[in-house]
């Protein structure tokens, strides 16, 4: 087996953002009374207000129960220098919440039979390089089964590409001559420059810019008035200021030319617009029925066509969960609807949170009436000790436990004769070696786990950190 930890069913947060799926708690709660709309308002300000007073998030919420909006809300400042607060009408980047609409513009495309889901590249871009444009699909591109490399992750993308306006043809030319990553459809590996591929053969059918068929297709029919492509958006006060966190505080994230995430990550929207849409989808404005079911059926690893879906146990309840995420220079989101229950969550953050999972996790325990876990704190940065720490067994047994990043994605942490072992699912044990108190260095692997405490002093999260990317895990048992 490869010593490689990572595997294709773990999503590594990257420039444009991608999916952390939903842990549900094993636990189940007893069924609670039915609480107050007024009641569970301030149940969930409550709760993100100690993400906001943890320095955790800072943007704006919007959390509907029955189709009912509960709470919509803004916290902390949408830009620092002028002090102006984040509203309910914030506008946000999306990052990869712009995947999702996407998607549905392709299925727009096939339900007026322009386009087919198992059509070729080269049927549509006949110039793209052979074979991988015979063997790639529609389908594929979707459902990141491609085995197409990811042009973020392309080693001149920051210095050379992120800040430079590209056309989506200069974008395309960044991955097309790089072999696959494995053959379409036989894995999942998630790639923006799939979704690059899905714009440009948009344009290509439609003869007109991504930016006007997103318009005229989704945003226009449906009154998002507040979404848009980012290049082509006005000037507006209420356009929030993306920042990241240093060791002087919040500063201003460095610039990115929005023609480089084009189709992958794009669009600047709003909490209250991301909740018009979501209602849309639970009708056939949007789509024909066939093609939203299309849109929320996982192909492999929980993905589906722009939307991760997958089952939740909520107490008594199990729930159909479908969501996706984002994060782009300075912006992170969140999107989470359970149909069954008319259920939305909607988080937009201008600070680079990598809370939001964390986050919209307690807010669902929330409107389910169960106890949310508390935040768990950022650590100190740890640096690796030239020679191993030694550790007690009572300190080492606090990490003993069961760790999730995705549903089918698990990481068992051990203790035997003084040292912590790992196993990931489907992998073998590996041995650490402690770095500092809450730091480990996994032997063979080129990766470290952290272990992070609630407000409460509890260990309740196991941070991967592989391959430049951090990766929360919460504890599940």
């Amino acid at each position: 087996m490869k010593n490689t930890f990572l595997p294709a069913a773990l999503f590594c947060l990257g420039l444009l953002g991608s999916p952390a799926l939903l842990h549900a708690q094993t636990a189940a709660a007893p069924t609670a009374s039915p609480v107050s709309k007024a009641t569970m308002a301030q149940q969930l300000d409550d709760y993100v207000r100690q993400y906001e007073k943890a320095g955790l998030f800072q943007g704006t919420v919007l959390v509907a129960d029955q189709g009912k909006v509960v709470l919509e809300k803004g916290y902390g400042l949408a830009n620092r220098e002028k002090n102006i607060a984040n509203a309910a009408d914030t506008k946000f980047r999306i990052g990869s919440l712009t995947k999702q609409f996407t998607a549905a513009m392709v299925l727009q495309l096939v339900d007026k039979g322009q386009l087919k889901l198992d059509g070729k590249v080269t049927d549509y871009l006949p110039n793209y390089p052979k074979p991988a444009g015979d063997q790639i699909t529609l389908h594929h591109l979707l459902s990141h089964t491609a085995g197409l490399p990811d042009y973020t992750a392309q080693p001149k993308f920051v210095t050379e590409v992120m800040r430079t306006p590209q056309e989506p043809t200069q974008l395309v030319a960044l991955f097309s001559a790089l072999p696959l990553e494995f053959a379409p459809g036989t894995k999942f590996s998630y790639s923006n420059s799939g979704y690059v591929l899905l714009g440009a053969i948009i344009e290509k059918v439609m003869g007109k810019p991504y930016a006007q068929v997103f318009q005229e297709n989704i945003a226009r029919p449906l009154k998002l008035k507040d979404t848009a492509y980012d290049t082509v958006e006005p000037a507006d006060q209420r356009r929030a200021a993306g920042y990241v966190p240093t060791a002087n505080g919040l500063v201003k994230t460095p610039p990115i030319a929005m023609t480089v995430p084009y189709a992958a990550g794009a669009i600047t929207s709003t909490a209250q617009d991301l909740y018009r849409w979501s209602q849309a989808l639970d009708g056939t404005k949007v789509l024909s029925a066939a093609s939203k079911k299309l849109l929320f059926t996982p192909v492999k690893d929980g993905y589906a066509y722009g939307w991760t879906a997958f089952t939740a146990k909520m107490g008594p309840d199990t729930v159909a969960v479908q969501e996706h995420n984002g994060g782009i220079n300075g912006f992170a989101s969140y999107l989470v609807r359970v149909p069954k229950s008319q259920q939305v969550i909607v988080l937009l953050d201008n600070h680079s949170s990598k809370a939001l999972a964390d986050l919209r996790r307690g807010l669902l325990r929330v409107l389910y009436q169960q106890a949310p876990v508390a935040p768990v704190l950022p650590a100190a940065p740890a640096s690796p000790a030239a020679a191993p720490v030694a550790l007690d067994a009572a300190t080492l047994n606090t990490y003993v436990g069961v760790y999730e990043l995705a549903p089918t994605f698990r990481i068992t942490v051990r203790q035997r004769e003084g040292k912590i072992f790992v196993q990931a699912t489907g992998q073998k044990e590996f041995e650490t070696e402690a770095a500092s108190p809450v730091l480990f260095t996994l032997k063979g692997v080129p990766a470290q786990v952290e272990f992070a405490k609630n407000a409460k002093g509890e260990v309740a999260q196991l941070i991967l950190h592989q391959g430049g990317h951090d990766q929360p895990a919460a504890k599940v048992e």
